[in-house]
């Protein structure tokens, strides 16, 4: 939720890391998909009324294949950029996954069912597909990029036509645009494909995600050849790298976009901009191609407030759909009960000294504004060595807890791992009570810097010296929890987390 009166918006509309966004409109609604790369459940679904205020209403993958390749964090591969389209009733995902090949799943409605993965075309460095059904001609086409770190191609888009039932593709493919031939293009990747007033259209971002700029490609036939254009930069703003999302159509014949902005450690957060169509046929996005940071809303029916979901008081020990597995999750990491918290089992791990490898981090978008974040934590374990607690991942990362030594004490634990380190260091480690209850708590600054604390019942203090999160590759950084144990034999107990609390300062 951004703040906003009751005529104009301001950006970014989704201010945390919803990368890669692609939206389609059914009837009164739009929805959203975005790159959720190795978590679990994949490919969120947003929904909205009026292309400002979005809400979380479900996941279209709640595993990600081959599981087998997923069983251990993969946090930069799995699923990028995915394209959401509507046809013959239902909802289709395509994306790419750099390592297997273009996948697919389907649903009658937004909510589910959704069919299993189909892989469409295997193949190594295959990303960003987008499908089109012509629905003049009833032909249907696919395009998508390439990662040259798999497939030693880059800055090239190729197309094929595909079987109308979205199973697999009709050809061998042919490239339709090769920017290598675009004095001054590099990196283009992420196409989306349409058909508007008699043309092929493909929007596509160039440049690298921090510096780019979004193109637009157009043809009167599907395999080229395209002429080209820039239809959003950064200009004169302060928003870097402004490209690849979707355009879509309000039922009243309104041009919208909806791309991201890379911002450090906070992902990729998404601002919509104004589109409209030029005297010359070619479409003008934002403020004659710079981004806009506040501007008239739609012209849709007034929504009330609505962001994704970050609270959470855990009831049953469920969790809400803002969270996500580190990798495909197995029995027993959650146990529901007839009460209020989340009960993590303490799971036994030989990477218990460096958080980026645990698979059953349970972890959330880190917000892109000022917040504070607290949880409250009991650890039910006799285990030495179990711990759990609150962190901020990413490349490097640092998290506050409870630990059992060997002596059977419990130690309030603040460690931190940077992004060269093979173990992770204390920085503080105070004793509780066993059974005691403590409350953790994040506060971040602009910059994602990150000034953490626990309260034991007498006020909060601060420990250790400001963190400044940072991202993963692609994957901007995650709030987690957590709950572990070494390497051994049998149960070693669990943690208790209660009032999750994430919001603004």
């Amino acid at each position: 939720m951004t703040p906003e009166t009751a005529d104009t918006y301001t950006n970014p509309v989704l201010n945390a890391d919803w990368s890669d966004p692609d939206v389609v409109r059914v009837g009164d609604d739009f929805y959203l998909t975005a790159s959720s790369f190795g978590r679990v459940p994949g490919l969120p679904l947003l929904h909205s009324r009026d292309l400002v205020n979005w809400s979380l209403v479900g996941h279209a993958l709640p595993r990600l294949e081959p599981a087998d390749r997923f069983a251990a964090p993969r946090h930069d591969c799995g699923v990028w950029a995915p394209s959401l389209r509507h046809h013959a009733g239902r909802f289709w995902i395509f994306w790419g996954d750099p390592d297997h090949g273009i996948f697919q799943v389907n649903a009658p409605e937004i909510r589910g069912p959704w069919t299993a993965p189909h892989l469409v075309k295997a193949g190594k460095g295959l990303i960003d597909a987008c499908p089109l059904w012509d629905e003049e001609t009833g032909d249907a086409y696919l395009v998508h990029a390439w990662a040259r770190s798999r497939s030693g191609i880059k800055n090239r888009l190729t197309g094929h036509r595909m079987h109308p039932d979205g199973t697999g593709l009709l050809d061998e493919g042919k490239v339709i645009v090769d920017a290598d031939r675009i004095p001054g293009w590099f990196t283009l990747e992420g196409p989306k494909l349409y058909r508007h007033d008699g043309w092929f259209w493909i929007l596509a971002p160039a440049g690298g995600v921090e510096t780019g700029w979004q193109g637009a490609f157009r043809s009167r036939d599907f395999f080229g050849p395209y002429e080209e254009r820039v239809v959003l930069e950064q200009k004169d703003t302060d928003v870097n790298g402004p490209h690849q999302g979707g355009w879509v159509r309000t039922p009243s014949g309104e041009d919208w976009f909806l791309h991201f902005q890379q911002r450090g450690a906070y992902g990729r957060v998404v601002h919509l901009q104004p589109m409209r169509w030029g005297t010359d046929g070619w479409p003008v996005l934002g403020e004659d191609g710079a981004p806009v940071a506040e501007h008239a809303r739609p012209a849709l029916p007034p929504q009330p407030p609505a962001a994704p979901a970050t609270d959470d008081d855990f009831p049953g020990g469920r969790f809400g759909r803002q969270w996500s597995w580190t990798a495909n999750p197995r029995d027993g990491w959650a146990t529901q009960h007839s009460g209020d918290g989340l009960r993590l089992a303490c799971v036994r791990s030989a990477d218990a000294h460096d958080l980026r490898r645990l698979p059953n981090a349970l972890t959330q978008r880190l917000p892109g504004i000022p917040s504070v974040v607290e949880v409250d934590l009991r650890l039910d374990s006799e285990e030495p060595g179990a711990r759990a607690g609150l962190a901020v991942l990413g490349d490097a990362y640092r998290w506050i807890g409870l630990q059992r030594g060997a002596d059977g004490t419990v130690h309030l634990v603040h460690r931190f791992a940077e992004t060269v380190a093979e173990t992770e260091r204390d920085a503080d480690h105070p004793r509780v009570a066993p059974g005691e209850r403590v409350r953790l708590r994040i506060e971040t600054a602009p910059g994602a810097r990150c000034r953490f604390s626990y309260d034991l019942g007498d006020g909060p203090r601060p420990t250790g010296q400001v963190f400044a999160a940072t991202p993963w590759r692609w994957v901007g950084a995650l709030l987690g929890l957590f709950a572990l144990a070494p390497a051994g034999e049998g149960h070693a107990g669990a943690a208790t987390f209660t009032r999750f609390r994430n919001g603004p300062r």
